[in-house]
């Protein structure tokens, strides 16, 4: 039997991939229960029935927004066979996704909540949390990369990391802007020049 509220047939997953839709959009603070019951059309009781609460359904729509839009980004981490090529992969899927058509521009776990009041630091503390695990992983295979001989023994894993997620966060913020497709490839023109000068052994100190 279908609660009290929830259309009959109510398609919970359709629901949430809306949700996300309208967060990714508008971000947590941007984003009223007005806003999610319209998209997912749903009355606030059975939203609530449904998910908890804003903050839970907000957090499951970042686990479904990395399932689905951080495909690319895992298959090119786990697939390329040298580091070089895994991270140029990385960046170039996630300028297809950025400047893709028919969807909001930019990366929902960067845009969604940097910023906001004291009551959704659980929110912002989530997503910081959602992108050290990517940078965690970006070492990780980085630290393959040497493993495996194609970087040089050495190499600050950890600072290139750092430097291509920092890229990989200002192509979204690029994109949310309304920068063209070609302006952001032409960032990772430049920033794949710097590779043969950062993936280097660390300077003595």
């Amino acid at each position: 039997m279908a609660g009290r509220g929830r259309p009959r047939g109510f398609d919970r997953a359709a629901a949430l991939r809306r949700a996300m839709e309208v967060f990714w959009e508008r971000g947590y603070e941007g984003t009223s229960l007005s806003d999610l019951t319209a998209a997912m059309g749903i009355n606030s009781p059975s939203l609530y029935a449904a998910f908890g609460c804003k903050e839970a359904l907000f957090r499951e729509a970042v686990a479904l927004y990395s399932e689905v839009e951080g495909a690319a980004t895992n298959r090119a981490l786990r697939e390329e066979p040298t580091a070089r090529r895994a991270i140029e992969a990385m960046l170039r899927s996630n300028v297809e996704a950025y400047a893709s058509p028919g969807k909001p521009s930019g990366c929902m776990v960067v845009l969604a909540a940097t910023l906001g009041t004291p009551e959704s630091e659980g929110v912002r503390s989530h997503l910081a949390a959602c992108r050290r695990g990517a940078l965690d992983e970006l070492q990780r295979r980085l630290d393959r990369g040497v493993a495996e001989g194609d970087l040089p023994a050495g190499t600050d894993t950890a600072a290139l990391a750092a430097f291509y997620t920092t890229v990989l966060q200002g192509l979204s913020i690029q994109a949310r802007d309304g920068a063209s497709r070609e302006a952001l490839e032409a960032i990772v023109d430049c920033a794949m020049a710097a590779w043969d000068a950062l993936a280097r052994p660390r300077a003595a100190v």
